[in-house]
């Protein structure tokens, strides 16, 4: 590997990234936290985030050390075994709060379901950079059929984040790309039947609950709108400052939910309020800037393409993030990257960062 290569890294990228990855890992030790009679008894999610976070950032170096154009030999088998992991889920899967998402390899388990993220977006890039034209009804229906495969699995897990944030990815992908104005606006014509297509068939009784909970969650306030309650307590006792550190009362006495995963930020900005979110919420606008700039610069279809759909998979996870937990978005299970807990995201959100800095690094090797 070229050492000069190095000289072209996207440090600003670099550096937004450690800053997330270490308040995240600060904000879990303090959601770790709860207060008890005896004292403050601890979990371990701040300590297992640690360790998920050194191997993703080994798996990020090693996404930075080949050429990134090798990713299309690859793209289809590396699709097709992620498909075959999901098909093992509902056989031999763990269930977790009902849910069947998770393969247990002994040691530690693994959510096949973000390695089919990863998987999608390899070969989407693939094919939309094989024609620089805007895509016609051939080519968008091959991809959307190839995408709708891994995303028919998922949902029956069920996971319905995971099948939004593919699908949406997915359309930022095309957008992108381009499309042309016919099948663009069949698309929205399609929208309404899609939608009521997964309220009658797609959707559980609890996504379909979670949905008029956000429309009024006050009608059911001890059972499916409490997390939705919680978080808005949460957040709007912090109040301008915040309560400091390890000082907030929701999340310290357990009253916030899932406060280390989906309702992570909740924590956040009830111990350093307003102007810490704000300060959170910049931080993010740069981070997805810096991805935009490589995904601008790159200087060939494949690596742009990759790069814009890392862009849109971490915008979509934090738009609806922050919107689920400040009450104007449903509750569907999608974690905030780098502020929330999860071991298998942890790597892949590193991961795909690393595939950003190998395009990053070798834009002036190539030309379109």
């Amino acid at each position: 590997m070229d050492k000069n290569l190095f000289s072209y890294i996207n440090w600003s990228l670099v550096g937004c990234m450690l800053l997330l990855y270490f308040v995240g890992v600060g904000n879990l030790y303090s959601a770790s936290g709860t207060r008890v009679e005896s004292g403050l008894a601890f979990n371990p999610f701040y300590q297992r985030q640690l360790v998920w976070g050194l191997c993703g950032l080994i798996c990020m170096l090693l996404a930075m050390l080949f050429d990134y154009r090798r990713l299309r030999n690859v793209a289809w088998p590396f699709f097709l075994f992620s498909v075959l992991l999901l098909l093992l889920v509902p056989l031999t899967g763990k269930s977790v709060y009902g849910a069947k998402r998770w393969l247990s390899l002994g040691f530690m388990s693994i959510q096949p379901s973000e390695m089919a993220k990863l998987a999608v977006l390899i070969l989407v890039a693939r094919m939309l950079a094989r024609d620089g034209r805007p895509l016609g009804w051939k080519d968008f229906g091959a991809i959307l059929l190839t995408v709708l495969v891994p995303c028919g699995l998922i949902i029956t897990q069920p996971d319905l984040g995971t099948t939004m944030l593919i699908l949406l990815m997915l359309a930022g992908m095309i957008l992108f790309h381009g499309i042309r104005g016919y099948v663009f606006k069949t698309c929205l014509l399609a929208v309404p039947l899609a939608g009521a297509f997964m309220w009658f068939v797609g959707m559980h009784g609890y996504q379909r609950q979670r949905i008029l909970t956000f429309l009024d969650p006050g009608n059911d306030p001890r059972g499916s709108g409490y997390h939705i309650i919680q978080s808005r307590i949460a957040i709007g006792s912090g109040e301008i400052w915040g309560k400091g550190f390890r000082e907030g009362t929701q999340s310290q006495l357990s009253f916030l939910p899932e406060r280390h995963s989906d309702f992570a930020l909740a924590v956040f900005g009830e111990e350093w309020g307003f102007v810490g979110c704000v300060a959170l919420v910049t931080l993010f606008c740069l981070f997805l800037l810096s991805i935009f700039s490589s995904a601008v610069q790159s200087k060939d279809r494949f690596g742009s393409m990759l790069v814009v759909g890392v862009f849109f998979y971490f915008f979509w996870q934090i738009l609806i993030n922050m919107g689920m937990v400040i009450g104007i978005m449903p509750v569907v299970g999608i974690p905030l990257p780098f502020i929330s807990y999860g071991g298998s995201a942890t790597v892949v959100n590193f991961a795909l960062l690393g595939i950003v800095l190998n395009v990053s690094m070798r834009r002036f090797m190539f030309k379109r």
